[in-house]
């Protein structure tokens, strides 16, 4: 069944590979970068070429920006628990660095002409979890073969 349709929707069918499974190895996104040229900056604490989760980038005396962006291919086929699963993974990113999350920017992807209930419900699981970590959002859909 496609994400046409609303009943019965398997979002784990309609992606090639679930969850951090779908990224590029670190090595190969490296790759795409071929010239770019590394400026020494005393206030960069983590950049481009560590491969971590998130940048951090200090701003003043103890205070550092720590950002992330990160996509998610459903591992579950429940719309709202995909939504949660991958805002969970993407506070998390902040977190691993140590970081507190203020603000997130939720983007997601999705087939333009799926059914939008499929979207609110993972959008709906999504901005619960961004609710609980007690966060300013914004956000962004883009157009996509896949959800993610």
């Amino acid at each position: 069944m496609g994400l046409d349709q609303t009943q019965s929707v398997r979002l784990t069918q309609q992606v090639k590979a679930g969850g951090c499974a779908s990224k590029l190895p670190a090595v190969l996104s490296a790759r795409c970068f071929p010239g770019y040229q590394h400026r020494p900056d005393p206030n960069l604490l983590v950049g481009f070429e560590t491969s971590d989760d998130a940048g951090i980038y200090r701003i003043g005396q103890g205070t550092a920006l720590v950002q992330t962006v990160d996509f998610f291919t459903p591992l579950v086929d429940d719309p709202f628990t995909f939504g949660q699963i991958a805002a969970t993974n993407a506070l998390s990113d902040v977190y691993a660095m140590g970081g507190r999350p203020l603000t997130a920017l939720a983007i997601v992807c999705f087939p333009q002409d799926a059914a939008l209930e499929i979207l609110e419900e993972i959008m709906r699981g999504g901005l619960s979890k961004m609710t609980e970590a007690r966060l300013h959002c914004s956000g962004r859909a883009l157009r996509s073969r896949h959800p993610k």
